[in-house]
């Protein structure tokens, strides 16, 4: 018995082995953008890591499917199978996102739009989905934001406001950004960096 439980457990530590590989070779792209960590040191570029398994898993998907337009990734996961973007997701979740420091000229206006919104303009808090701390909600693929470059959340809010990103749920976020004023998203973005625990 105890044979056949060795047995088990090297086969085990060989398969986790292989798949560690699997994944490694999976996220080496990747990282050419996001970091090896998933932390990308690129402000314009998302960093992944400590973001929600199911919110990765949708992104990856629709830019496969071409839901989701970014042009850097054009390609890059024509090949990939469902079950190489569900490791990938899974790798990128299980990762500890860096923050980042907050512009402290922006943080006040920054943390009333993100814990109040902008009741006269119909500007949703953003905790309202993406939670007081910016951990998301993973059941719902609500995106984490604590930690996330500024000029990235900002670029995107920018995209959400124009329609050049429509792949939320409902139209929730283009709604939103569609209803915030430039200052607005600057300064919640700044927020958004420096909001980490």
């Amino acid at each position: 018995m105890k044979k056949v439980l060795l047995g088990m457990l090297i086969s085990l530590g060989l398969v986790s082995g292989v798949q560690a590989a699997d994944v490694a070779q999976l996220t080496a792209v990747c990282a050419g953008c996001h970091g090896p960590d998933g932390n990308s040191m690129v402000p314009t570029f998302p960093k992944l890591a400590g973001q929600g398994e199911r919110y990765l898993l949708k992104q990856l998907n629709d830019i496969k499917s071409g839901a989701r337009a970014i042009p850097e990734m054009t390609g890059l996961l024509d090949k990939m199978s469902a079950d190489d973007l569900a490791a990938i997701s899974a790798h990128y979740a299980g990762k500890k996102m860096q923050g980042g420091q907050a512009d402290p000229a922006l943080v006040e206006l920054g943390q009333k739009i993100y814990r109040a919104g902008n009741e006269k303009s119909g500007v949703s808090a953003c905790t309202a989905c993406h939670g007081p701390a910016g951990k998301g909600v993973d059941s719902a693929a609500f995106p984490a934001l604590a930690g996330q470059h500024a000029a990235y959340v900002e670029s995107s809010l920018v995209k959400f406001s124009k329609g050049q990103r429509a792949n939320d749920p409902n139209a929730m976020m283009r709604t939103v950004a569609a209803a915030m004023k430039e200052s607005e998203m600057k300064a919640v973005s700044a927020y958004i960096q420096g909001l980490y625990e």
